[in-house]
């Protein structure tokens, strides 16, 4: 089979990163090995592309670097702004890949990030098939559980879903949904709804993925020694949902154990407070934010990997210590509840405070008091990633995506003459 020409939207794309600016730079580095890859990105990612190319060529890889006006980028800090921002590079992006288009002649064009489904892609309106995703953000943290977020964190899902209404209203988002020979979706939560917007090729396919390098060194964690810890890693928002674990933590009666909680933000000093209005503030550590290899290095310090997010497209943690052979503690939702099994982790149901806080101390108390249950699970979770979450694989089944995609756009304009390809 020839290599195509393939153009890759990766507004997020940076190595050695994990989430979306892992996502980008990993599909697009991985399908280099097939195809004959150009990739828009944003200027901010382009000296940490640069070193690692120096350090490491590809071959048929090619970056192309775009911003919006400094005039246009004034109100922009950190997330502040970052939707107004996304979608006017969307529209100057589109016109950047339409010259690209004119002098290369791709074969296909791809949205690797952001992953958002109610967000649009404005490389839907070349004249080529359109590979959309995976995309997420379908997914829902149950009403019943709002009120132990916080009034904030309640206010933010409250206007989650009214953005949410917005985007699939948006007619710029509907038309890439049609427009698209094949959506993938994180979640089947994502999926019904890129569906409802009139996607007619939708697959569910996890954005997650590790390289190789890292497999190999969070295979080579030590086990950890001293007593049973926990561990907790991400933001520290209401919707990871720490503030459940911590309480059933305190209720589970695990003696000298440990929890550990890695990361920052807005939900820390209400943790804290938390933490020690439950009297358990000696045997919790806030370890801060830390860096990646800090993070991927501190898991061998850990037993067992606690993540019981509200809603996660993703979840990129949850791979990470099946990696290292952690068993995972997840609640039933989103992503998670894809890369989770019965055999490498314990999945709860999200029904009521009361009882998602019951059953997480009810499975901390099980792996603490079961070693070899610990052991038997975190070689599943090893074998499962090896199995489903490697780059290696992953690039071999979008490759084939790709020529589906080619496929299908093919058929529907046979079947309709006057349908513009993609």
């Amino acid at each position: 089979m020839r290599r195509l020409r393939v153009l890759i939207s990766a507004y997020a794309c940076e190595p050695g990163q994990g989430s979306e600016p892992g996502v980008g730079w990993n599909v697009a580095r991985e399908m280099a090995r097939y195809h004959d890859i150009w990739v828009v990105t944003r200027v901010n990612n382009r000296s940490a592309i640069e070193a690692a190319l120096e350090i490491d060529p590809v071959p048929g890889l090619h970056f192309v670097y775009y911003d919006l006006p400094p005039w246009a980028r004034w109100w922009k800090r950190g997330q502040r702004g970052v939707h107004l921002y996304y979608y006017l590079w969307q529209c100057g992006a589109y016109f950047v890949a339409r010259a690209l288009h004119t002098e290369v002649g791709f074969d296909l064009a791809h949205h690797a990030t952001f992953v958002t489904y109610w967000r649009p892609s404005f490389l839907a309106l070349l004249p080529v098939p359109f590979v959309w995703g995976p995309v997420g953000g379908g997914e829902s943290a149950p009403r019943a559980l709002w009120p132990t977020c916080g009034p904030r964190g309640a206010a933010y899902e409250m206007f989650r879903e009214a953005f949410r209404w917005l985007g699939e209203h948006d007619p710029l988002v509907r038309l890439a949904a049609r427009r698209c020979a094949l959506a993938l979706a994180t979640t089947r939560e994502s999926a019904e709804r890129i569906e409802r917007l009139g996607a007619r090729n939708v697959m569910v396919l996890q954005q997650v993925a590790l390289p190789s390098e890292e497999l190999g060194i969070l295979d080579r964690r030590p086990e950890p020694t001293g007593p049973f810890t926990l561990m907790s890693i991400g933001n520290l928002l209401h919707l990871k949902g720490f503030h459940l674990a911590l309480r059933a933590f305190a209720a589970a009666g695990l003696g000298e154990s440990r929890y550990l909680i890695v990361g920052d933000g807005p939900d820390r000093g209400r943790l804290e407070k938390l933490a020690r209005d439950l009297g358990i503030m000696t045997r919790v550590r806030f370890a801060g934010r830390l860096s990646r290899h800090e993070v991927l290095r501190m898991l061998g310090d850990a037993h067992v990997l606690v993540h019981p997010s509200l809603h996660d497209s993703g979840g990129w943690v949850c791979v990470e210590a099946m990696a290292a052979r952690k068993p995972v503690i997840c609640l039933d939702l989103g992503g998670p509840a894809v890369q989770v099994t019965e055999e490498t982790g314990i999945k709860v149901a999200a029904r009521t405070p009361e009882q998602v806080i019951a059953d997480l101390g009810a499975a901390m108390k099980r792996f603490a008091d079961d070693p070899g249950l610990r052991t038997s699970m975190g070689l599943a979770a090893r074998k499962r990633v090896e199995e489903h979450f490697s780059w290696h694989r992953r690039t071999g089944q979008i490759e084939e995506l790709y020529r589906q995609a080619i496929e299908a756009s093919q058929s529907a304009a046979k079947q309709s003459p006057r349908l513009v390809r993609g």
